[in-house]
C-alpha cells in the first residue's frame, strides 16, 4: 500500500469532532436560509420552489441546493449584508451558517444470530431485506466492489426514482440502485454548481461510505479478510437482499451541513425506504440543526432513519443525533479478537489486537529490550506523535505508546506505529490509558504490534519499573471466534447520554457492533514496507466507531420493514428497542468498558436481537404529526416552524412533554421545584402486533431502590384481536432525597413475548 493510501487509512474515523461555523464577515459564505410560502400560494413543481428560492437571491448563481422533500428552503452564498437583506422579505423565516461535521463487516450477522436455523424461519436468507432501499449518506461508494454485486437480486421497487451519476457510465445495478454527490467540484464555479456534472463524482475515494453501505445491505462475498485475518466463509451485510443508494455529502475530512440536508432531500424524493448516516456535530437545539430538521421531514414520509450517537465517550452527555425521531445507535463490541500477545521477560503475557501479523515472526522470536517512550522528557512523548521519539535510543526495541492524543492535535494510533518505525524500533505496544478501558482494536499497523487494555498497561508497566533489563516479545495468535468474553460490552467511545436537548427521552436508543467491523474498503490495506503482495481478492478492512454500528441497526430496520412493510418508523423502532438483549452471551449485564454494569446512558434499550425485532408482540407506535406537539413543549412558535418547515402556532396545538410522547423507553426528570407530594404520571399505549385471537400481557416492574416507586395501571392488558390498541399509566413516586439516577425497566410478559422498556429516573 503506498504512502497516499497511508495518509487516507489514518483519516479512518474514530473521533467525532464539533461542528465548526464557516467563514463569517462580508465575505461570501454559505448559508441555509429556512422560508415559508404566503399563505394561498401554491408551488405545485420543483420549478416552481426553484424560482421562488432564486427570487430571494440577487443572482441565480448564488444559489448551491433547493430542498424540496424535507426542508422549506435553500442553501445559498452570500455575504452577512445581503442575508440582512434578505431577512427583510415576505417568506423569511431564519438562516443558520452552514457547518461541518465529522464521519463519525464477516461475523456478525452470525454474532446477531441471523445464520442461526431460528434466525432463517424469521429472516429467509433469500428475503433478507428484499424490496427494501436503504439511503447511505457517506463518502461515496466503490461500485466495482463485490458487495455491491447484483448477482440473483431483482430490479428496484417501481417507486425508485433516483439515478446514477458516475461521470456518465451507468455502473449502478439492481444491488447499487443509486449514487448521487451533492459536494461542489473545486473545479467548478459557484454560479453553475447546481448542475451535477460540476459535482464531484460519488465514488469513494475515502473508504468510509463503501465500509459502511456493505454492513447495511453487502452482497455475500466469499474469503473477505484483512492481511490474512477475520476470514470467514463468506462476507454479507445484515440485509443482503436489500438495495443501497449512496449519496456523497462527505469528503475524506468533512461533511457539510448544506450537503447533508439536500442528500437528505434527494433520498426521500428518490424513493428509499431508510436512511442511514454515521455522522454527526455538537449536540444543539434541533430548530439549529439541520441533520433534526432534514429526518423529521423523512420520518413524516415514512423513512426510518438511523445514526451513529457519536466517539466521545466515555464523558457523561456526549450523545449526539439526540432527537426521538431518529434511532441513536450506540458501539459494543462482538465474540471476536484477532490475538496478538505480549510476553514479558518475567513470564507474564497479556493479549493484545492487530490484524497486521507478519508470518515471519512466531513464538520463538527472540526477546527484545523494552522502552518507553515518555522516557525522551518531552511534553506527550508518551503519546508517540511525530518527533516526540527524537534523541530516545529505540532502535532494535519494543517501544511502549500509551493510546490518545495530545489537545488538540489528533495522533492516530497507526501514525504512532509509524513514528516508532522511522526511529528504528522494532515493534509497538500500544497501552490504554484508564479512560479506554478493556477496549482494544485490531488495527492495520506498520510493524508488529499489540493494542493491550489498561490492566494490562498498567502490569507493563510495572514489569518495566522492576528491572534494569525489561524485555518483551510479541506473538502472533491469529482470528478467534466464539470464545471471546464478555461480549457484547460497551465501547469506551461511544457516547452516552443524558441527552442534553431531551431530556424526557432516553437516548442512545440501542446499541450494535462497532468495534473491530469488517466491511468491504476500496483498496487494499496493510503495511507499505511488506515485501510480499497483497493476499489475492477483494478488499476489505477493519474500523471501529458508532459509524460501524449504525449500518448494522439499518440493515436490521431493513429486514423488520421487508417483513412488515406497512409499520411506521416508530413502530420499527419500537420493535428494535423492546427486544433488546440486556444481558451477554455468558448470560450476565452487558458490561461498559471498566467491566462493571453498564447503565442506560450507555446502552439505550440494550443490545439489538434482529431476530426478536422481527416479532416483538407489542409496538409502542405514534404519528409523525405528534412529534410537533412534543416540539411545542421544548420552544416557541417561530422555531417550532423551522423544524417543521411550515409555520406552526404553539398555542393551537397540544403540548406533549418528553416523558409523555409514545416512545418504547421511559425516561422521568424529577427538578428541584417538584411538589415531592405527588407523583409522576407517564402515559402510553401499545398495539398487539402478535398473538391471535387473544392474548394476555403480564407488567413486571425491574426498579430495585426503595426511594422510588413505580407502579404500573392496570397491571393486565388484555388483546382480544391484531392490531387492538390498548393504554397503561406509569405512575412513579419520588422521595426528595433520592439518588441522582435510578434506572430499571418495565417488561410486559406474555406465554410467548416479553416487551421490555427501559426506565430511567432523574433527580436534579
Amino acid at each position: 500500500m503506498g504512502s497516499s493510501k497511508l495518509s487516507l487509512l489514518l483519516l479512518a474515523p474514530f473521533l467525532l469532532l464539533a461542528a465548526v461555523p464557516l467563514v463569517a464577515g462580508d465575505e461570501l459564505s454559505t448559508f441555509i436560509v429556512h422560508v415559508h410560502p404566503r399563505e394561498g400560494r401554491v408551488l405545485a413543481t420543483a420549478e416552481d420552489r426553484n424560482a421562488w428560492y432564486r427570487s430571494f437571491l440577487p443572482d441565480d448563481g448564488r444559489l448551491v441546493h433547493a430542498y424540496h422533500h424535507v426542508a422549506s428552503g435553500f442553501a445559498a452564498r452570500m455575504t452577512r449584508r445581503e442575508l440582512d437583506a434578505l431577512s427583510a422579505m415576505p417568506g423569511f423565516v431564519s438562516a443558520v451558517p452552514d457547518q461541518t461535521y465529522e464521519l463519525h463487516t464477516t461475523h456478525t450477522p452470525q454474532f446477531l444470530r441471523l445464520e442461526s436455523l431460528d434466525a432463517k424461519r424469521t429472516y429467509p436468507s433469500h428475503e433478507r431485506g428484499a424490496g427494501v432501499i436503504i439511503g447511505m449518506l457517506d463518502s461515496g461508494i466503490v461500485p466495482s466492489h463485490p458487495s455491491f454485486s447484483d448477482h440473483g437480486m431483482p430490479p428496484p421497487p417501481a417507486r425508485w426514482k433516483g439515478r446514477c451519476d458516475f461521470n456518465g457510465r451507468r455502473v449502478c445495478n439492481n444491488k447499487l440502485v443509486g449514487a448521487r454527490s451533492f459536494i461542489t467540484s473545486p473545479n467548478a464555479t459557484r454560479s453553475n454548481s447546481s448542475s451535477s456534472e460540476l459535482r464531484v463524482s460519488p465514488v469513494d475515494d475515502e473508504g468510509h461510505g463503501t465500509h459502511t453501505a456493505s454492513t447495511a445491505a453487502g452482497a455475500v462475498v466469499a474469503g473477505a479478510q484483512v492481511l490474512g485475518q477475520g476470514k470467514g466463509v463468506a462476507a454479507t451485510g445484515i440485509a443482503p437482499r436489500a438495495h443501497v443508494a449512496m449519496y456523497k455529502v462527505c469528503t475524506e475530512t468533512s461533511c457539510a451541513d448544506s450537503d447533508i440536508l439536500a442528500g437528505v432531500d434527494a433520498a426521500v424524493g428518490d424513493g428509499c425506504d431508510i436512511i442511514s448516516m454515521s455522522l454527526g456535530g455538537d449536540s444543539k437545539p434541533f430548530y439549529e440543526d439541520s441533520i433534526a430538521i432534514a429526518t423529521l421531514g423523512a420520518v413524516e414520509k415514512g423513512v426510518f432513519v438511523t445514526i451513529s450517537a457519536g466517539n466521545s465517550g466515555p464523558d457523561a452527555s456526549s450523545v449526539v443525533n439526540e432527537a426521538p425521531w431518529m434511532l441513536t445507535v450506540a458501539a459494543s463490541t462482538m465474540d471476536r479478537s484477532i490475538h496478538s500477545t505480549v510476553r514479558l521477560g518475567n513470564g507474564f503475557f497479556f493479549h493484545g489486537e492487530s490484524v497486521y501479523q507478519p508470518s515471519n515472526v512466531s513464538a520463538s522470536t527472540l526477546y527484545y529490550p523494552l522502552v518507553y517512550a515518555g522516557g525522551s522528557g518531552k511534553p506527550y512523548a508518551e503519546l508517540c506523535g511525530n518527533g516526540s521519539l527524537d534523541g530516545l535510543d529505540v532502535r532494535g526495541k519494543i517501544v511502549l505508546c500509551e493510546a490518545g492524543s495530545e489537545p488538540g492535535i489528533l495522533i492516530p494510533r497507526i501514525l504512532k506505529g509509524a513514528v516508532v518505525q522511522s526511529a528504528g524500533g522494532a515493534g509497538m505496544i500500544l497501552m490504554n490509558k484508564f479512560p479506554h478501558g478493556y477496549t482494544t482494536f485490531a488495527d492495520a499497523h506498520v510493524l508488529p504490534a499489540s493494542h493491550v487494555d489498561y490492566a494490562a498497561a498498567s502490569a507493563i508497566k510495572s514489569y518495566l519499573n522492576s528491572t534494569a533489563s525489561p524485555t518483551a516479545q510479541i506473538v502472533f495468535e491469529g482470528t478467534i471466534l466464539g470464545d471471546t468474553s464478555p461480549a457484547p460490552s460497551m465501547a469506551f467511545f461511544s457516547s452516552r447520554g443524558p441527552s442534553l436537548q431531551n431530556p424526557g427521552i432516553l437516548k442512545p436508543d440501542i446499541t450494535g457492533p462497532g468495534v473491530n467491523v469488517l466491511a468491504a474498503w476500496p483498496f487494499q490495506v496493510g503495511p507499505p514496507n511488506v515485501a510480499s503482495p497483497p493476499l489475492p481478492g477483494p478488499t476489505f478492512n477493519i474500523i471501529s466507531g458508532t459509524s460501524m454500528s449504525a449500518p448494522h441497526l439499518s440493515g436490521v430496520a431493513a429486514l423488520i420493514k421487508s417483513k412488515h412493510p406497512d409499520w411506521s418508523p416508530a413502530a420499527i423502532k419500537s420493535a428494535i428497542m423492546t427486544t433488546a438483549e440486556v444481558m451477554d452471551r455468558s448470560g450476565d449485564p452487558i458490561l461498559n468498558e471498566q467491566r462493571v454494569p453498564a447503565d442506560l446512558f450507555a446502552t439505550g434499550a440494550g443490545h439489538v436481537n434482529p431476530e426478536k425485532a422481527g416479532d416483538p408482540g407489542l409496538v409502542y407506535d405514534m404519528a409523525a404529526s405528534d412529534y410537533i406537539g412534543y416540539l411545542c413543549g421544548l420552544y416557541d412558535s417561530k422555531n417550532v416552524s423551522v423544524i417543521a418547515r411550515r409555520p406552526v402556532d404553539c398555542t393551537a396545538v397540544e403540548v406533549i412533554p418528553g416523558s409523555m410522547l409514545n416512545y418504547p423507553s421511559i425516561s422521568v426528570a424529577f427538578t428541584q421545584t417538584w411538589n415531592w407530594s405527588t407523583p409522576a404520571i407517564v402515559e402510553r399505549t401499545v398495539r398487539n402486533v402478535g398473538e391471535v385471537p387473544s392474548v394476555v400481557y403480564y407488567a413486571a416492574v425491574d426498579v430495585a431502590d426503595d426511594d422510588v416507586t413505580v407502579g404500573v395501571y392496570p397491571r393486565e392488558l388484555a388483546f382480544t384481536q391484531v392490531n387492538q390498541e390498548l393504554s397503561f399509566r406509569v405512575i412513579v413516586w419520588p422521595r426528595q432525597n433520592g439518588p441522582k439516577v435510578v434506572q430499571g425497566a418495565l417488561r410486559w410478559v406474555s406465554d410467548t413475548y416479553t416487551v421490555r422498556s427501559p426506565i430511567s429516573i432523574s433527580f436534579a
